[in-house]
């Protein structure tokens, strides 16, 4: 091989190692959009989901977001300038740390709690209503007594 025509493929392979490493910088930083975000943010003003607001804050907030997007920021980094900005009520989902994990907690402590207590109420009543082949009234049937004067009130109504 030639020395020039060495250093044209030692140039070639180095480009295409550095496309490779570009686009490998480029998927490590994934972009977002304000469509994206803004189906994760409140509206400060309105209560309601970002995309779907349109008062005069909402519009202000999707400016902010759009700003963030076109300098290159990632998501949670828009959120962060948001929670900055607005408060934590901006969030649509709250964060899965400190106070705010209360609101992932409580809903399975509590279902969790229901259903240990459902278990014991249902096994407390199988235990006083006897287990099936124990002497119980309806088991046994009625005293002879009770035989007699069903007996007699059938023979009253008979014709």
């Amino acid at each position: 091989m030639k020395p020039r025509t060495a250093i044209v493929v030692w140039l070639l392979v180095a480009a295409a190692l550095l496309f490779v490493g570009v686009r490998a910088a480029q998927g490590a930083t994934p972009q977002t959009s304000v469509s994206e975000i803004s189906s994760e943010v409140m509206c400060p003003v309105c209560g309601t989901l970002l995309e779907l607001a349109e008062a005069p804050q909402a519009q202000r907030q999707k400016a902010f977001i759009a700003r963030l997007v076109a300098a290159g920021k990632s998501k949670e980094q828009i959120k962060d300038a948001l929670v900055a900005e607005y408060g934590n009520e901006v969030l649509a989902l709250p964060r899965g740390s400190g106070f705010d994990l209360s609101a992932y907690l409580v809903p399975i402590v509590a279902f969790a709690i229901a259903v240990v207590a459902l278990g014991l109420g249902v096994l407390r009543w199988r235990r006083a209503s006897g287990a099936p082949g124990e002497d119980s009234p309806a088991a046994s049937g009625p005293s002879p007594e009770d035989s007699e004067r069903l007996d007699a009130d059938l023979a009253r109504y008979d014709l």
